[in-house]
């Protein structure tokens, strides 16, 4: 189904290192090495939990995409189907591999898997605040949409050290 063989559809045998790297690439300390971290904006440690990420994999329509090296998983996607659309969430690099070309893989990835369930567009939320990730997604194809969405704290992914919102951005297929 992908055109890389070190991309395969996550089981729920995948949970604690997909909970581990999620975190890792988001939150805390460790999450400062790679550009991606929101330890800046969001106190805490924790992105998702088991019970979400369960949730996740259980969702009718709803793909966990993994990027893996040996044992390893060092990226991972999320990809829901909405109807004609697929919602893409939770791209995430371990830290100490960010730059190195696996989020454009995962990208690519969800466009193939886009099209063999005949999507015709991947969209996203990204805080609002996240310039540089906006631009990185811009430059692969994805446009703001103008819709602005509240972030809404919850008691899975931490406190808010400001006030924050998402931007939609979408990217058609062809």
């Amino acid at each position: 189904m992908f055109s890389n063989a070190q991309i395969k559809i996550s089981t729920e045998r995948d949970i604690t290192s997909l909970i581990a790297l999620i975190n890792s690439a988001y939150r805390g300390v460790r999450s400062t090495k790679g550009w991606t971290t929101e330890a800046h904006l969001i106190a805490g440690d924790s992105r998702t939990n088991e019970m979400q990420m369960k949730g996740v994999l259980a969702e009718e329509g709803s793909a966990m995409l993994k990027y893996q090296q040996e044992e390893t998983i060092l990226g991972c996607v999320n990809l829901q189907l909405k109807i004609d659309r697929i919602y893409l969430g939770m791209l995430s690099v371990s830290p100490e591999q960010q730059a190195k070309g696996i989020g454009k893989i995962l990208l690519h990835a969800a466009e193939e898997y886009a099209h063999t369930v005949n999507a015709k567009a991947l969209f996203m939320t990204v805080i609002s605040v996240r310039s540089e990730l906006i631009a990185w997604y811009k430059r692969h194809g994805y446009v703001e949409t103008g819709e602005v969405k509240p972030f809404i704290e919850d008691e899975i992914s931490g406190k808010h050290l400001q006030k924050l919102s998402f931007i939609v951005l979408e990217k058609l297929l062809t």
